[in-house]
């Protein structure tokens, strides 16, 4: 292995390693009470405005061009209205609350452990490492105050991380001509996540994911099984390592031995939130745990 890939393959396993910290809110029943009580309608609007509301109350579009994989219809069925029922601010408040009662749930006694607020100064070096440049959403939650309790510092930490990744793994598909749906079809094609477990949840009609299929076969990247070509796999392979290179800021910062011990203790704390179904395996969001 090239010390390159070795590299970058550390971004990527602490990118699995936090996930599961930070993904709990999407699937915690505490968000979604909590959502309800202030206002919003429904799961997804939940989402899409806890999650955009660090950018202010932007539009649909805005909304849809930074999480990019998600048809803008689906997002114009709850942004704007969002901001009508509740204050971006508001929202953010919600948001953390729920985070703060649901971790507390999932955790049990090691809320309070040494070893998480350990966890939480290492993660929160890593995330204050990183510039805002080109990354919008990360830069949105980036302006947030830092909470005070441990718990919390890792979750705005690994929330933070996320979205620094998650903006850069959008240049990466930009720069790999890769479209919100192609995205989607380029991991199902690699037989570890169904169409179903994807599509339903993200907003794309079946006549658009089977044009986008017709365009990725012809372009040699899929099969007519919906199956990744050695080309295809390779062109995904690009992007990732790319996806992964952008990401590395934050774990040079932290250096070799530090991540190790971030992994070491996150790990340990994601896999009680993953134990205790905090969130599910597999996801949308195409993570395994192992």
């Amino acid at each position: 292995m090239s010390s390159e890939h070795q590299e970058t393959s550390i971004a990527r396993e602490m990118w699995r390693t936090l996930e599961p910290y930070h993904a709990m809110i999407y699937f915690a029943p505490e968000a979604r009470e909590a959502y309800t009580a202030i206002g919003l309608k429904g799961y997804w609007m939940g989402y899409f405005a806890s999650r955009a509301a660090a950018l202010g109350p932007v539009s649909a579009e805005v909304v849809a061009a930074t999480f990019y994989n998600f048809h803008p219809r689906m997002v114009a069925r709850a942004i704007p209205d969002a901001w009508r029922f509740c204050p971006p601010e508001q929202i953010l408040a919600a948001r953390r609350d729920a985070a703060d009662v649901a971790l507390r749930r999932l955790l049990g006694v090691y809320v309070t452990s040494a070893e998480l607020a350990e966890a939480a100064a290492l993660a929160r070096v890593a995330a204050e490492s990183c510039d805002v440049a080109g990354r919008a959403l990360f830069a949105g939650h980036r302006a947030l105050d830092w909470p005070q309790e441990p718990h919390l510092v890792l979750w705005h930490a690994a929330t933070l991380l996320r979205e620094y990744r998650g903006d850069g793994h959008v240049a990466a598909l930009l720069a790999g001509g890769i479209d919100g749906c192609e995205a989607h079809l380029t991991l199902v094609g690699t037989g570890n996540v169904p169409r179903e477990a994807i599509q339903p949840h993200r907003g794309w009609s079946d006549e658009e994911w089977d044009a986008a299929a017709v365009r990725l076969q012809e372009r040699g990247w899929l099969d007519a099984t919906g199956m990744l070509t050695e080309q295809g796999r390779a062109g995904r392979q690009a992007i990732e390592d790319r996806t992964d290179r952008l990401a590395m800021r934050p774990w040079e910062t932290l250096g070799a031995d530090r991540c190790a011990r971030l992994r070491e203790l996150a790990w340990t704390l994601s896999d009680i939130i993953v134990r205790e179904g905090g969130i599910p395996v597999p996801n949308p969001m195409g993570l395994s745990w192992k």
